[in-house]
């Protein structure tokens, strides 16, 4: 019931529940423009990385039902400043040119926490999350041996680059997949299993049956209101266990 009534009032009264502010960052002499969203002094942050839509609405309101549960937030912007593709062929030529480029990608990541780091982001007390092809950014940062609490990934990119491992990686893992996503294979997810088990790394990965690929995002006709519903639940949990004295 409180994820629908978050996802209600995020909706239907944006100017009511929405604290947010853009938060605009230079890196390399270009604009990049995230969403922060502070909570209380030291609390627990959570980063989110966006799908290859760039940052809009979705990701502010996610956001904003994180903050709802005591997060500070903030949607790191890995596309420049108001970028915000609508065709597939930008979409897909904006994100090839980071998977093409992984140490701008990871550059363009730790910036963004510099900045909200600024603003009062505990980096030290984080957890990323990452939708789509923010997933596979997720991954990336991990693999640089990013001193996070934890990395989150929605139906996102699972496959590791040729060169590249999880021997730097720290902190937990949760990986949220939909068994009927035909454009990231469940052969790929039981790869990633596999390399994290090889490596030590402290996981979880669970697939939602029926779930096709971006089953979390709404009015989006792969949307699945049953697995969103419940890994926005194992989300939840996994943040509580991240971020208690265990």
């Amino acid at each position: 019931m409180h994820y629908f009534l978050s996802l209600l009032l995020n909706t239907l009264l944006p100017v009511l529940v929405i604290a947010g502010e853009n938060l605009s960052y230079s890196v390399d002499g270009k604009t990049y423009e995230g969403y922060w969203i502070p909570s209380k002094a030291n609390a627990p942050s959570v980063v989110i990385i966006h799908d290859w839509d760039g940052v809009t609405e979705y990701e502010k309101k996610r956001a904003q039902m994180l903050a709802d549960l005591g997060y500070s937030v903030f949607a790191v912007d890995l596309f420049g400043a108001g970028v915000q593709p609508t065709t597939t062929e930008d979409k897909r030529k904006r994100t090839e040119e980071l998977y093409k480029d992984r140490v701008k990608m990871r550059k363009l990541i730790s910036h963004g926490l510099d900045a909200a780091k600024a603003k009062g982001l505990n980096v030290a007390n984080t957890v990323m999350v990452g939708y789509c092809f923010g997933g596979a950014a997720v991954l990336e940062f991990a693999r640089s041996g990013a001193n996070l609490k934890g990395f989150v990934t929605f139906h996102g990119g699972l496959a590791t680059p040729k060169g590249q491992d999880y021997s730097l990686a720290k902190g937990k893992y949760l990986v949220l997949h939909g068994t009927a996503d035909t454009a990231i294979t469940m052969d790929e997810f039981a790869s990633l299993a596999k390399e994290l088990e090889k490596y030590g790394i402290t996981h979880e990965m669970i697939s939602y049956g029926k779930a096709p690929h971006a089953f979390t995002v709404w009015g989006n006709p792969n949307y699945r209101e049953d697995a969103d519903k419940n890994s926005w639940q194992r989300l939840t949990e996994f943040l509580a266990d991240s971020f208690s004295n265990k």
